[in-house]
């Protein structure tokens, strides 16, 4: 595998990181929002109950007044009571959930933490494979430069050689 393979991998998993924590932003924000939004009905539901309560207060008020139709206020009142607390469980529930919706959203932010430490390694990790190619470049710069020279030393040993050559020859048939 070349470094630029490399590279490319690890520039593909960093986006994908990327990618991916941008996704647990947005879930974490869609979570904030759900709950933004049973704070909401919880509140709502808190307001029926109270406005439950005064009905029931001035249902009371009226009983005295009213005989004949104590039974059906007695009945009214029953089905308040137990509006009110079917109303309990559901807020009880409510509030279940929004605590299970509370640890759901620490998670997220636990593993958001965890990936932003994983992204700051893989940084190092890229930063560290950035400066061994800048060393391996300047070093096969080097490395060229010196073949290069040794290439054009060895052009000349050649040449030296081959006048040498020329003369010996020369020299034998002047012997001879």
């Amino acid at each position: 595998m070349t470094n630029e393979e490399f590279q490319r991998i690890v520039l593909e998993k960093l986006g994908n990181l990327e990618e991916g924590q941008k996704n647990l932003v947005e879930r974490v924000s869609a979570l904030e929002e759900g709950q933004n939004r049973l704070v909401e009905r919880v509140s709502s539901l808190e307001g029926k109950v109270i406005t439950l309560e005064e009905g029931q207060n001035r249902l009371v008020e009226k009983v005295s007044s009213l005989e004949e139709k104590v039974i059906t206020l007695e009945e009214g009142q029953n089905r308040l009571v137990e509006r009110v607390s079917s109303l309990e469980e559901k807020v009880i529930t409510l509030e279940e959930r929004f605590v299970v919706l509370e640890e759901g959203q620490k998670k997220l932010v636990d593993r958001v933490s965890a990936l932003e430490e994983g992204q700051k390694e893989i940084r190092k990790d890229i930063k560290a494979i950035i400066e061994q190619t800048a060393i391996l470049t300047e070093f096969r710069q080097e490395t060229v430069e010196k073949l290069d020279t040794m290439l054009a030393e060895n052009d000349i040993l050649k040449e030296i050689t081959g006048r040498h050559e020329v003369d010996i020859k020369r020299m034998k048939r002047i012997i001879l």
